[in-house]
C-alpha cells in the first residue's frame, strides 16, 4: 500500500511540471551529481529530495553535520552553541587548520560562523516550522552542507 501511495505522491508533486522535463531528464544527470552533493548527504537526503520533500532533505543534511560535529568534538551541546564551541578559534575541539597564522585563525573563525549560522538559519527553521522549500533552494542548501561536511573531513587531526 505504501508503495502505491509513494507513486501517487510523486505523480501529484510532479503535476506542476507536466509537459516539462525534469533537470535529470534534460541532462541525464541527477541534480545531486551536477552539484557534487556529498555522498553522506545523499544517503540521508536523496530519497526525500526525489520525493519532493525539499525542506526535510535539507533538515536531514544539517542534522547529519550536527551529529558528526558532536561525535568529533565530544561536546553534548546542540545547535548554534555546539558549533560556536566546537570551532572556537582559541582552543577549538575541532581545528580546521594549524591555527598558526592570522589567516589560519580567520579561516577557523569564518567556518565557525558558517557552521553556527547554517545551523541557526537553515537547519533550525526546518526543524521547528513546517516549510515548503523550492527545489533550487534545497539544492543550494545541500551544496552548503556538502562544503561544510568536506571541511569537517579535511580537519586537522587532534
Amino acid at each position: 500500500m505504501s508503495d502505491a501511495l509513494d507513486r501517487f505522491e510523486a505523480i501529484v508533486r510532479g503535476a506542476k511540471n507536466i509537459g516539462r522535463p525534469s533537470a535529470a531528464e534534460k541532462t541525464g544527470v541527477h541534480p545531486f551529481d551536477e552539484r557534487n552533493i556529498h555522498s553522506e548527504i545523499s544517503a540521508v537526503a536523496l530519497k526525500l529530495f526525489d520525493d519532493g520533500h525539499y525542506a526535510q532533505a535539507t533538515f536531514e543534511a544539517f542534522k547529519l553535520i550536527e551529529t558528526q560535529v558532536k561525535a568529533i568534538s565530544g561536546l553534548e551541546e546542540t545547535g548554534f552553541g555546539l558549533m560556536m564551541n566546537a570551532f572556537n578559534e582559541s582552543g577549538p575541539r575541532i581545528s580546521l587548520n594549524d591555527l598558526v597564522t592570522m589567516s589560519d585563525k580567520d579561516e577557523q573563525k569564518g567556518f565557525r560562523h558558517m557552521f553556527a549560522g547554517s545551523t541557526a538559519g537553515i537547519r533550525n527553521p526546518r526543524g521547528h516550522d513546517n516549510r515548503t522549500d523550492p527545489i533550487d533552494l534545497c539544492l543550494d542548501h545541500l551544496s552548503v552542507a556538502s562544503v561544510l561536511l568536506r571541511q569537517l573531513e579535511a580537519r586537522k587531526a587532534p
